[in-house]
């Protein structure tokens, strides 16, 4: 698979995308290159098994938060199935205190009644400092980001260059380029978000990102060992329950042009949350370790767990990179299914994507 090295820092230029955007639209299914450890792993065998989730805590919190749902505390089997994702094995027992998470991801509405009351200016919105990037010519230091781009004609699937770009001028008020407005979508999720401006808004909002452990015990919305948010069947009775790809991947798409959609479209789970599953790709507070469950099972039932100490990805060793949660709708089966409730995404923390939003936790 030829893959292009990440940069320390946000891409400046069109034609240098980062392997860090490999995990924003999903890891391939079908690995060509030999096993190894991380998100691009070949199928590795996994003897662990799942046990069934433990509600031990009060259904509902006394004290009201407008906008989010209250998860009960309990203890459950967090990992996957999937022999593709080999970052999500084993399986392995995680108990957590109650909390509260947001009812659906974060909407351009919300994000820009936090941009006039603050002046809060994004990264992707950014001249992109000199110092950051030792050699590149001036003029291509220019604010932008990436944006899902697919081709007209089928393409191999072992260069992601071929359907992502950078456009200059993308953010979050224009999330593919400058052509484009949120003109009808104050109640998309908000997107083009780097984790720097979700903490940004979570300090704001007085509330916080959501720990990896917490993002897959909500979603799975009180279920035990589902492949999925809803169950164990993608469509069942031929409906869709999630904003995913749908089509040839990545040049044919059945649903019309992809996109994201407005919060709530789809069904929500066990819980009452939306989107947990597709739509955007969420940030979560962890860091990305690619072996992290393999430390927590070692060391019996992990107890509100809020990721390891620092950032390691085999595939790109110097690349600090945070957890996303949840698939997007670029994510398919061709490709990814990164919406199963195991998956896990990673990106490096200045990153931000038409298809990278976020929501908060308490």
């Amino acid at each position: 698979m030829f893959l292009i090295p990440a940069l320390s820092r946000r891409v400046f230029a069109p034609l240098l995308i980062p392997l860090s955007l490999l995990t924003l639209s999903c890891a391939k299914t079908s690995p060509a290159s030999p096993p190894q450890v991380g998100m691009f792993a070949a199928p590795s065998a996994d003897s662990s098994t799942c046990a069934p989730t433990v509600v031990t805590g009060p259904q509902r919190d006394p004290k009201p938060h407008p906008g989010m749902v209250w998860i009960p505390s309990g203890e459950f089997s967090m990992g996957s199935d999937n022999p593709r994702f080999d970052d999500a094995h084993p399986w392995h027992r995680v108990r957590l205190h109650g909390y509260w998470i947001s009812r659906t991801p974060v909407t351009n509405e919300e994000f820009a009644r936090f941009v006039r009351a603050t002046g809060y200016v994004t990264v992707a919105e950014r001249k992109p400092n000199p110092a950051d990037f030792p050699g590149a010519p001036l003029e291509k230091l220019v604010p932008g980001s990436l944006v899902f781009t697919p081709p007209n004609h089928p393409v191999e699937l072992n260069d992601d260059r071929q359907w992502w770009r950078y456009v200059a001028g993308a953010s979050w008020r224009h999330p593919e380029g400058p052509k484009s407005t949120l003109a009808g979508r104050d109640k998309y999720p908000v997107v083009q978000i780097a984790y720097e401006d979700a903490q940004a808004y979570a300090r704001w909002a007085h509330k916080r990102l959501p720990t990896e452990a917490e993002f897959e015990y909500a979603e799975r919305g009180g279920l035990s060992c589902k492949q999925f948010a809803w169950g164990d069947t993608f469509r069942p009775h031929g409906r869709q329950m999630a904003n995913t790809y749908h089509g040839h991947f990545p040049d044919k798409s059945t649903n019309g042009h992809p996109d994201a959609t407005p919060v709530g479209s789809f069904p929500p789970n066990g819980y009452g949350l939306y989107d947990m599953s597709g739509n955007v790709w969420e940030w979560t507070s962890d860091w990305y370790q690619a072996d992290y469950y393999r430390t927590l099972s070692a060391s019996g039932v992990a107890v509100d767990p809020t990721g390891p100490p620092f950032s390691y990805d085999p595939k790109e060793p110097g690349v600090p990179k945070r957890v996303q949660r949840g698939g997007s709708f670029t994510c398919t089966d061709q490709f990814c299914s990164r919406y199963e409730t195991g998956g896990r995404g990673q990106s490096e923390p200045s990153s931000a994507a038409n298809h990278i939003g976020f929501r908060l936790a308490d």
